[in-house]
């Protein structure tokens, strides 16, 4: 026997026609304002939108059937019904999602982190690529949760767990502690935001950038492309050194050590000249002092500026190579040596 009388069939199909025609021209319709530059819509949102605004429209037609009572079991009706309901959560939560995503490209779009002053641009990218996971993460939860109350037997279910659910919630609660104190963590890293995107952090002793922020993680790209990945809770709980935490700019040291007998003069005058023949100073701080001075040799200090610590690395190993050749070159007797006084023992016999 036939689920469907012949003539509702008809229309059934018909019903499938015309929806899949409805689709064909939305989706034509959203591609075309997807090309249009001055559109809200990117380009690609009619593929993004395409699979969930499919499903929607098929619940759409399931759930006219439903209540226009065109089938003949009533089991059907059933297994349609919750199809249906299922599919109309899921596709408005995927509507959600996208429009999330969308409206997030849409405002990052005004911050460049490329630039050379991208601190805000970076507050911005982390404030909003953390909110975006914490709202998608609810979106999902509310949907599943949506979704399993529309079972009348699993929400009796729902019910009766909650109301007898004491030791057992403690229990959970307890082993989901280092979870949630994780997701928290996550949180306020999003609002006080000790680290953002592209920082310059030193983690455990790795210099790195902070490529991604999760909920959960944070990732760190050291400088050897590693990657480090690093809990949330970790930038909450420990000390770690943040660059980047004001502005890209940064101080870098050379150290050289040298005999006694140096001109700290001429060494002053190479290093001005070095740094106003590098594109890698910022002109902002040039010094040279005498930080040490111990029964060997004497400890001197170059301090100079970088518009970022890439760059700050790159001056320091090319001054300090440039001031040993200089030295080497014009002072070879001021190197570091040892001095060692020899008596004679005829003299300690006359």
């Amino acid at each position: 026997m036939n689920a469907l009388n012949p003539e509702v069939l008809q229309y059934f199909l018909g019903g499938i026609v015309i929806l899949l025609v409805l689709f064909i021209i939305v989706f034509q319709i959203l591609k075309k304002l997807g090309k249009d530059p001055g559109n809200i819509l990117p380009a690609n949102f009619a593929n993004r939108i395409g699979v969930p605004m499919l499903v929607f429209l098929a619940s759409l037609l399931i759930k006219i059937a439903v209540l226009a009572r065109l089938f003949r079991f009533e089991y059907t009706y059933e297994l349609l019904g919750s199809l249906s309901s299922l599919g109309f959560i899921f596709s408005i939560a995927w509507f959600f999602i996208v429009a999330l995503k969308i409206v997030k490209s849409r405002i990052l779009l005004n911050y460049d982190v490329t630039s050379k002053d991208n601190l805000s641009a970076r507050k911005i990218y982390t404030q909003f690529m953390i909110l975006e996971r914490i709202i998608i993460f609810i979106i999902v939860i509310m949907a599943l949760g949506i979704a399993l109350m529309s079972f009348e037997s699993i929400r009796s279910i729902g019910v009766s767990v909650l109301t007898s659910a004491g030791i057992a919630g403690i229990i959970i609660g307890f082993s989901a502690q280092k979870a949630i104190g994780t997701l928290l963590a996550g949180i306020q890293i999003a609002i006080t935001q000790p680290i953002r995107m592209d920082d310059v952090v030193i983690v455990e002793g790795e210099w790195g950038r902070i490529e991604e922020i999760n909920l959960t993680y944070v990732v760190v790209k050291i400088w050897d492309q590693r990657r480090l990945i690093v809990p949330s809770t970790y930038f909450i709980e420990n000390t770690f050194q943040n660059w980047t935490r004001q502005s890209a700019d940064i101080l870098g040291t050379v150290f050289i050590y040298t005999d006694y007998e140096v001109s700290f003069e001429a060494i002053r005058g190479e290093l001005t000249r070095l740094l106003e023949s590098s594109p890698l100073w910022d002109k902002k701080v040039n010094v040279l002092q005498v930080t040490n001075a111990t029964e060997k040799a004497v400890e001197i200090r170059a301090l100079m500026s970088a518009k970022d610590s890439g760059t700050a690395w790159d001056l320091r190993v090319f001054i300090r190579e440039k001031l040993l050749v200089f030295l080497k070159e014009n002072y070879p007797e001021s190197l570091p040596k040892t001095r060692i006084s020899v008596s004679n023992p005829s003299d300690e016999n006359s």
